[in-house]
């Protein structure tokens, strides 16, 4: 047997784990010294409830306001967040000038609460013609006011949008033809996962206070006799 020295012994002995390392592939290093990370938190019946509605009918798709930002839907603008949703276009002469006045009557009810607890989100059905500049020109028309966003888009990542938020016809025939689009506004407390939708021609007051009970359910429930 050969002869080994104390040092060389030492120093075989601590090239040993490195040696071995290759045993932990797969393996949690600090569950191999006795410290196992804790396991993520499982999953309530609200938060598989809550990923199924964002996986169904809140893309995150790739958007771009007024102002030339790139966003994302439901990162950005929908997660955590109350919000008001409508479509509209810009060269349009029916019901979407009327429905962009009246929701900037309710953005003046709102107030302060506009871009703080509630955020106002339109955007467009014709994104190949309604560009940044034009959508720019559109808001600033109809006196829209901060946490009030416009958005343009890919095409078809608008119409992705348009069809997983409910602003669509089950026949073919009219959903193709924009000029007869919806003239709804959706609004939702994501966390809360609370949606609705009214009229976008509805009596502003109404909208108004029906955004604040969305934001602040708590505060507004009957109290049972």
């Amino acid at each position: 047997m050969p002869d080994i020295s104390r040092r060389k012994f030492v120093s075989l002995a601590a090239a040993a784990p490195l040696a071995a390392s290759p045993l932990l592939d797969g393996f949690p290093v600090s569950a191999a010294f006795g410290k196992v990370p804790p396991a993520p938190p499982a999953l309530t019946l609200s938060d598989k409830a809550r990923q199924r509605i964002q996986k169904y009918n809140l893309p995150n798709i790739s958007l771009i306001s007024h102002e030339g930002k790139q966003v994302h839907f439901y990162d950005d603008l929908v997660k955590d967040k109350a919000v008001t949703l409508n479509f509209f276009f810009a060269n349009c002469d029916e019901i979407c000038p009327l429905v962009t006045a009246n929701l900037a009557r309710v953005q003046k009810l709102l107030g302060r609460q506009v871009g703080r607890d509630i955020h106002m989100y339109s955007f467009t059905l014709k994104p190949a013609e309604d560009t940044v500049s034009v959508i720019w020109q559109y808001r600033r028309k109809f006196g829209a006011g901060p946490g009030w966003t416009f958005f343009t888009a890919k095409p078809d990542d608008m119409e992705k949008l348009r069809r997983a938020i409910g602003f669509s016809y089950p026949d073919p025939a009219i959903d193709a033809d924009k000029t007869q689009h919806i003239g709804n506004v959706r609004y939702g407390n994501e966390p809360l996962m609370l949606w609705s939708a009214c009229p976008g021609m509805a009596h502003a007051q109404w909208i108004a206070e029906t955004l604040e009970w969305m934001v602040h359910p708590e505060q507004n429930r009957v109290q049972a006799p």
